[in-house]
């Protein structure tokens, strides 16, 4: 089969892949862009958690020890995000970890980064939120960080707050588009210029070109888009440039597949996965406490039971992101929302934590809970084993499937969960204000929606698949622009980091399809501008 051609190929639309697709397509690159999941508007999202509406759009793929929360859908998880747009700490930079040398590379810091944030957050564009757009939870974590002694602030979102009506679906996309996804910017901007977007498109392999011309062959299947387990067809296209950003559960299965025709794929590939760090909680709120302690009511008479009220997240406390302090030391605190399908997950007191009646009458009471997530600094521990048949992981029914992911967590990553949650028990239980229990880890591991890692950039050729520039070593025009291409936990929501590191990513692949015959203007605009 001799296939199709392309000068710039891209494998996903989340971030990694939407950034460059727009760059390089309003340059005068042909760019197509490969998307597994479907296509959707603000017209098809439901405010439902029924089967068959938003595990159309949504994966989580359980892996041992670990499962992950992934979009599944043109814009990937910027689709069903919940928008929180905060720039990483510089101490993140500067992160040894477990190898005891700096794992970024030497050209990134956070002032060589802000740059690029600063064209994100204009891009997308990032809302400065105040207190009126604060919700009841995030009231109620700030109230508590102010007893306690601890600042909280509005988190900054990519969300038109004048537009949004405080639904809380947006897992389940935006049916208002007061979401600022990438199917709002850099998409369609990508599409102006004529990119070629194709939804259910699953790539199996990046494999070298035959084609005179071209440096890569991209083997894909069509999935059919009543049941994604079912493939309609098959195709390849051969592209001058590939750019890889099927996430980072994604992108290392598509690399390891393809390393027997490849060679020489780095060690580092499908190594030093990391979930960000991340830790959910739930604070049980004593209603009494809330009113007595903290001087909360609701307009109705209670004191809160607000948890479904707002948007998902507004509100944190960054008081532990002191950068003098030692790794596996520093996090954010965020309350958070999650739909009441993952109340499962919330461990009552006493044996058994997740299941009887102590859990049920805790379930009753699920309208009083404040969620909380912890970011913290991981070990990068997570590695990936046996390649599937086909896809990134093996899909069990609409919206779960089965990855190759093990995830156990080391002595320094728990010391950071455990300082994580003292933290949040000395500002929630405070006087009696609640009780705090981590999400239990007994039904799905540890829980991240922050996938990261998994074929990262770095200095050291045998602990990193990157180059600084985002190319993956021995490979030239092979870059990989998604969250695998992060080297440590962050602290704070990856989003805008990883939008960040895409944008910087641009000129690179820019300079390699040049040097393969692509004639690319270079001063190409924000989108939209």
């Amino acid at each position: 089969m001799t296939g199709q051609t392309t000068d710039v190929l891209v494998i996903g639309s989340g971030f990694g892949g939407a950034i460059p697709a727009y760059y390089l397509a309003a340059g005068g690159a042909r760019v197509t862009v490969l998307e597994r999941g479907p296509r959707a508007a603000a017209a098809d999202f439901t405010h439902s958690m029924r089967l068959g509406t938003y595990n159309k759009i949504v994966d989580v793929v359980r892996g041992d020890g670990v499962a992950v929360v992934a979009g599944n859908c043109v814009g990937g998880g910027s689709v069903v995000y919940f928008a929180a747009s905060l720039r990483a700490p510089s101490f993140v930079f500067e992160r040894h970890g477990s190898l005891g040398r700096r794992l970024w590379p030497a050209t990134l810091t956070r002032a060589a980064l802000d740059p690029w944030y600063d064209r994100v957050e204009e891009a997308l564009p990032v809302t400065r939120t105040d207190w009126p757009d604060v919700s009841y939870a995030g009231g109620v974590l700030a109230a508590a960080c102010r007893r306690a002694g601890h600042t909280c602030n509005p988190v900054p979102v990519a969300v038109d707050t004048d537009a949004c009506t405080n639904c809380n679906w947006m897992l389940s996309g935006c049916r208002f588009d007061a979401k600022r996804s990438l199917l709002l910017n850099y998409l369609p901007a990508a599409e102006a210029h004529g990119a070629d977007i194709r939804p259910l498109h699953e790539v199996q392999t990046v494999t070298p070109s035959p084609l005179s011309g071209y440096r890569y062959a991209v083997g894909y299947t069509v999935l059919d888009p009543d049941d994604y387990s079912c493939t309609a067809q098959a195709g390849v296209i051969h592209a001058k440039v590939v750019v890889l950003a099927a996430g980072a559960v994604g992108t290392p299965v598509i690399l390891q597949r393809s390393a027997p025709l490849l060679g020489d794929v780095p060690a580092a590939v499908g190594r030093y996965f990391s979930g960000n760090g991340d830790r959910v909680s739930v604070a049980d709120i004593v209603e009494d406490k809330a009113r007595s302690l903290l001087g909360l009511s609701r307009p109705d008479g209670s004191a809160y039971q607000g948890l479904p009220v707002g948007r998902p997240i507004t509100a944190a406390t960054y008081d532990h992101l002191d950068p003098t302090a030692p790794e596996y030391s520093r996090f954010t605190l965020q309350q958070i929302y999650f739909p009441p399908l993952t109340n499962v997950l919330a461990q009552a007191a006493r044996s058994p934590a997740w299941f009887g009646i102590e859990k049920r009458n805790m379930r009753a009471r699920w309208r009083s809970w404040l969620t909380l997530l912890a970011m913290t600094e991981d070990d990068n521990e997570g590695t990936f084993g046996t390649v599937p048949l086909t896809g990134s992981f093996t899909r069990l029914a609409p919206g779960l499937g089965l990855g190759t992911m093990t995830y156990r967590p080391t002595s320094r990553t728990r010391q950071a969960w455990d300082r994580a949650d003292a933290a949040l028990r000395e500002i929630l239980e405070k006087d009696g204000l609640s009780r705090v229990r981590p999400w239990s880890e007994d039904v799905a591991g540890t829980v991240t929606a922050h996938p990261l890692g998994s074929a990262r950039m770095g200095d050291d050729p045998a602990t990193s698949a990157l180059t600084d520039g985002h190319e993956l070593r021995g490979h030239s025009g092979l870059f990989v622009t998604d969250g695998a291409a992060v080297p440590t936990s962050l602290t704070v929501n990856p989003s805008l980091t990883i939008a960040a590191l895409a944008e910087r990513a641009v000129a690179t692949i820019v300079t390699r399809a040049a040097e393969a015959g692509v004639a690319l203007r270079r001063d190409v605009p924000l989108p939209g501008r």
